[in-house]
This record gives structure tokens, C-alpha cells and sequence, in this order.
């Protein structure tokens, strides 16, 4: 009798590639001329990044560049929640980017559905922001890791503990 295997669906930012992708933009925009003698910075706390410049086109820019290097990071844009400009101190400008990670009990009813839909010997499960699933044949959770990659979803998500 063939074991229950399974596999976790979840929504994370993988916080290294996030760390250089930051780094990497504070250096070219260091490096860049019309980034010359601008309050431009970069502050990163656990949850959100806060970006600040002189003015709108230079925020955009900046908002540009930090979305370059976070997909040649392999980072998914998905994962950042890009809140609106606001006037900050001194004339300059702020952006607050929220990272969304987890699965939201919400988010994760749709996810649940597209399994279900399938018609597959498998259970999904909601725990912790993530979603088990499991089943006997492991060609079914295949397909399941399949369907879930091709369905068009507000987050990215990651197939990780396949056993």
C-alpha cells in the first residue's frame, strides 16, 4: 500500500534575493547622474520597504529600478503590494511596499476551490498561511502543482516539503 505523499502551496519573498535586489538598486542609483545630489533612499524593515526621493519621476524611477533587479533576482513583482506616493519631510516624496507574504484564510478559498475542481484523490488543507495537499498517487499532486502554476493568482506562489 503506497504511502500518503503531500506538498505545502505558500507565498513567501525569499529574503536573501530581496536583500541584494535592494542593494543592488541603493548601487546604481549611487552610480547614476540624474540620481545626482537627490535625497533618494531605500529603508528596509521586515515587512515593508520605504522609498524616498525628490519628486514623483524620480520615485518612479526609482520604483524602476527596484523592479528590475527584483525579477533578475527571480523575485515575483506579485509579492510587493506598491502603495501610493505621498508628500514626505523636506520636499521629498515616500513609497511604502508592503511584502505580502502568506496565504490569507480568504485568498486561500480560491486556491482550495481550483483543487477540488479537478476532481483529483487528493485533500487540501488550510494551516499557518500555507496550504497542504496530499494524496496516494503522486501523478495527482503533479497535476495539482500544474493547475495551481497555470491559474492566474494575486500572489505568487511556491510548491516547497514535496514527499
Amino acid at each position: 500500500m503506497p504511502s500518503e505523499s503531500s506538498f505545502d502551496v505558500v507565498s513567501r519573498v525569499d529574503r536573501q534575493e530581496l536583500d541584494n535586489a535592494l542593494n543592488q538598486t541603493r548601487k546604481e542609483i549611487e552610480n547614476r547622474f540624474d540620481f545626482k545630489h537627490s535625497k533618494t533612499s531605500i529603508e528596509f524593515d521586515e515587512k515593508k520597504i520605504t522609498l524616498v526621493s525628490d519628486d514623483e519621476l524620480k520615485m518612479r524611477n526609482v520604483v524602476d529600478i527596484f523592479q528590475g533587479k527584483a525579477v533578475r533576482r527571480g523575485l515575483d513583482v506579485r509579492a510587493f503590494d506598491f502603495g501610493s506616493v505621498e508628500p514626505a519631510a523636506g520636499g521629498t516624496v515616500r513609497q511604502i511596499v508592503t511584502l505580502r507574504s502568506g496565504i490569507s484564510k480568504e485568498k486561500s478559498k480560491a486556491l482550495m476551490e481550483k483543487v477540488k475542481s479537478l476532481r483529483l484523490k487528493v485533500t487540501a488543507q488550510y494551516q499557518d498561511e500555507q496550504i497542504r495537499v496530499s494524496g496516494k498517487n503522486k501523478d495527482d499532486l503533479q497535476k495539482v502543482i500544474a493547475a495551481l502554476r497555470s491559474m492566474e493568482f494575486e500572489l505568487p506562489l511556491q510548491f516547497v516539503n514535496y514527499r
